[in-house]
């Protein structure tokens, strides 16, 4: 079982930038999708990005031409790069592996611990 673990999260202003890391503890290459929630106090965790094995993305409307999600299957690595960044940006952001088992015919879920991103004056 891959381990997550998330870095970069921290306090911002708004219009500022931020970018987090999510390092594995084994090769990603064969994961089938990475990607990139996040849980604001009182909501619902969210889909913010995701990378596929291909390296297709797709982005929440909401960040789509500020956040740039990416993987470095050399560094079992993925990136979230984050600029103009706004308050409703605020948020517990969590690192996510899905892997196919074929054996389970389901996709097998590991997220990491989460690192907090507050954009605030």
């Amino acid at each position: 079982q891959v381990q997550l673990v998330e870095s970069g999260g921290g306090l911002v202003q708004p219009g500022g930038s931020l970018r987090l890391s999510c390092v594995a503890s084994r090769s990603i290459f064969s994961i089938n999708y990475m990607g990139w929630y996040r849980q604001a106090p009182g909501k619902q965790r969210e889909l913010v990005a995701a990378v596929s094995k291909g390296g297709s993305t797709n982005y929440a409307d909401s960040v789509k031409g500020r956040f740039t999600i990416s993987r470095d299957n050399a560094k079992n690595t993925v990136y979230l790069q984050m600029i103009s960044l706004k308050p409703e940006d605020t948020a517990v952001y969590y690192c996510n592996a899905k892997t196919w088992s074929a054996l389970e015919g389901r996709y097998l879920e590991v997220w990491g611990q989460g690192t907090l991103v507050t954009v605030s004056s």
